[in-house]
């Protein structure tokens, strides 16, 4: 009797053991259409060509205006033809928090931006009516896709 008792007891810890396993999936959010799959979870993206952060969760875009970072479902105004389907994307893995722009001087010089020039106008000769007079920052050199 006393070994049936242990049966049945050896048995149910057993069964409970088994069913006490937990399983833990970390879902930041969805990633965009634009951007490839992170390697890593990972909150947020920076787009160098156009100096604009990313908040996958938030789904929303994160740049400086007038000295002032803001949190946009858009793109800022200044970018409105940048095309966003293959931007050059830089996923931000090593910081978690609530301002990715804390580090963002490093972040500039460390992913120079504008190689990918995804702007979708000019006629594709060099001759863009792009963002200024060819000099700054924002250099447009027509459409290069």
């Amino acid at each position: 009797m006393k070994t049936i008792k242990f049966l049945i007891v050896a048995l149910l810890i057993g069964f409970s053991t088994a069913n006490a396993q937990v399983s833990v999936n970390v879902n930041i959010g969805t990633p965009p259409v634009w951007a490839p799959a992170p390697p890593a979870p990972t909150q947020y993206y920076y787009l160098p060509d156009i100096d604009v952060y990313y908040d996958v969760p938030a789904e929303r875009y994160i740049y400086i205006n007038n000295g002032v970072w803001i949190r946009s479902a858009n793109l800022p105004y200044r970018h409105r033809t940048y095309v966003m389907d293959h931007p050059r994307v830089v996923y931000l893995t090593d910081y978690h928090g609530n301002t990715p722009y804390t580090y963002h001087h490093t972040h500039v010089v460390k992913y120079k931006g504008n190689n990918g020039n995804h702007y979708g106008h000019g006629n594709g000769n060099g001759h863009g009516n792009g963002h200024g007079n060819g000099k700054g920052k924002w250099k447009n050199k027509g459409n290069k896709h």
